[in-house]
């Protein structure tokens, strides 16, 4: 917790640092991914524990609501965070382990060519690793947000974005700023393929 010794402004200059170091190919590259699935109508899921969990939720709701430009005719993003099953995630926590929280619902929902979007600072949560493994294993695109030295994720994922910090909070932080990018980026790249209807055209008029 680097904010236990630094003044507010040598915090915030050492975010700006970690900021300016980002991979900013790889940023595009998830966005690429992404769009990808758009395209093929692949479904995204998103996975997370703590406040990463707290990310995947938030990033879930942007990537389907403010990647719209048109809330009527507008082809949508599937997509789905797989933290927010909250009794789904507490029977197979109480019944079978709490490492088997996401896996075993992408079993039941995900399919070769989908995209699971993994995150966790430390990289090795072992729930996260355990979905990413099965993903791997079945085809899917895997892409993992990462802190401190990565972990097994940054390893596992075929996509990677990394904040080399070892600071939780800046960590998670900086990974909200990227995806509040992609949101961005993608509302851009969906808005390119749309082409209104008539109907779209007069319904806001």
């Amino acid at each position: 917790m680097l904010g236990q010794t630094l003044s507010a402004g040598e915090y915030l200059a050492r975010v700006r640092d970690e900021i300016a170091a980002l991979d900013v190919a790889a940023i595009e590259g998830i966005s690429d991914v992404i769009e990808q699935a758009y395209d093929a109508g692949r479904f995204v899921f998103i996975i997370g524990n703590g406040g990463s969990g707290a990310n995947a939720s938030h990033l879930c709701e942007d990537l389907a609501k403010c990647t719209l430009i048109d809330f009527e005719h507008q082809k949508r993003l599937r997509v789905l965070s797989l933290t927010d099953n909250t009794a789904g995630i507490m029977a197979w926590a109480n019944d079978e382990g709490y490492e088997r929280i996401f896996v075993e619902q992408l079993k039941s929902l995900a399919s070769p060519g989908d995209v699971l979007i993994a995150i966790s600072g430390s990289g090795n949560s072992p729930n996260v690793v355990r979905a990413v493994e099965w993903a791997d294993s079945r085809g899917l695109e895997t892409i993992g947000f990462t802190g401190f030295s990565g972990g097994k994720l940054k390893a596992m994922a075929k996509h990677d974005l990394h904040v080399g910090i070892n600071d939780m909070g800046i960590v998670e932080s900086i990974h909200q700023v990227v995806f509040h990018w992609l949101i961005d980026d993608l509302n851009r790249r969906f808005a390119s393929k749309y082409r209104p209807s008539r109907e779209s055209a007069t319904a806001y008029v």
